[in-house]
């Protein structure tokens, strides 16, 4: 099947593992992955400790993955799966093992390790990089730029245009970079009719989208064309993001669009602590929501249960909670 690379919310999923051996907890996975219908999985990313991750378990949590969503008749939801690695040959290797497993897209990030090299002679290395990732790829790669795991690496608007519209199989990129001025000056260009006419994609259904990856400037960024977002708030506060996304879409001045700023405020206010409890206190936020195992893959190490309990009764988690569970009853309604 074909699957389209949709605008919208993504969930960058955790990787589950069991107490003690720290192997994978591919039930908790499956569970998690089918409770986030509605949004799009991204596997084996940030969020899901790719670094800590064989090859093989990479592909069982594709494999895993594509199963659960086509249980639950979500057929035409894609996975997005993170392929990248330290060399170009280990991204393009993870990249066909991807494809095989069963994911639609790519994404790549720097590898941050010679980050000096990479950058040198304005990037050229890094080019390479993308170009060989993406000419080799049987799946459309989307780049990521996160310059605080990537050894400070960060794409700038031209770099990135550069890559658009030297390389077919790019399908977009991730900005975790917070620049709105940089999504600005991308999607001005490859937003444009005569820009899509002159670079086409190699694949149809995956169009060049910029996509944030934070949702807690969603409505501003909206304005200036992205296409969406990858955020760790969808992975316990679904609902909500897309509601955001939903209501995003709606011309300013409209009550719809000030439903969407009100939306807006909540989710940026619980975000902000989101992005301060970092995997450890995500998973911890889980495990106390669904009973998923807490533990991060060492040498990451788990929250504490004191720190836990303040996240949890944390006025902003709470509020965004309570929005949540509103509209999970409206649903089920």
């Amino acid at each position: 099947m074909t699957r389209i690379l949709p605008k919208g919310i993504y969930t960058p999923l955790p990787t589950f593992f069991q107490d003690g051996s720290e192997d994978l907890d591919l039930q908790a996975f499956k569970k998690h992955i089918q409770s986030s219908a509605g949004t799009f999985p991204v596997i084996s990313g940030t969020m899901g400790e790719a670094p800590h991750l064989s090859a093989s378990e990479r592909t069982s949590l594709i494999v895993t993955g594509r199963a659960a969503l086509d249980e639950i008749n979500l057929n035409a939801v894609p996975i997005v799966a993170g392929i990248g690695a330290a060399s170009t040959r280990e991204s393009i290797q993870l990249a066909k093992d991807a494809a095989a497993a069963g994911a639609d897209f790519a994404i790549a990030i720097p590898p941050g390790y010679y980050a000096g090299p990479l950058i040198a002679e304005n990037m050229a290395a890094l080019k390479t990089y993308f170009l060989d990732i993406a000419e080799a790829s049987p799946i459309p790669v989307m780049m990521y730029n996160f310059p605080g795991v990537s050894g400070g690496i960060d794409m700038d608007s031209d770099f990135i245009i550069d890559i658009a519209k030297s390389a077919p199989n790019i399908c977009g990129v991730k900005l975790t970079c917070g620049a709105v001025g940089k999504l600005t000056r991308i999607t001005a260009s490859v937003n444009e009719p005569s820009f899509q006419k002159q670079y086409p994609r190699k694949v149809e259904t995956a169009p060049f989208l910029v996509i944030d990856g934070f949702i807690d400037f969603l409505l501003p960024s909206m304005a200036s064309g992205s296409s969406g977002a990858i955020t760790g708030l969808a992975n316990f506060a679904p609902r909500t993001c897309v509601k955001l996304w939903e209501l995003c879409q709606a011309a300013p001045g409209t009550g719809s669009y000030a439903e969407a700023q009100k939306v807006q405020n909540l989710i940026a206010n619980a975000d902000g602590v989101a992005i301060k409890i970092g995997i450890a206190g995500m998973k911890m936020l889980l495990n106390r929501l669904f009973d998923y195992g807490n533990n991060p893959r060492r040498p990451l190490m788990p929250m504490s249960a004191e720190k836990g309990d303040a996240v949890m009764a944390h006025k902003l988690v709470r509020e965004l909670m309570v929005f949540e569970a509103e509209l999970e009853a409206k649903v089920k309604q």
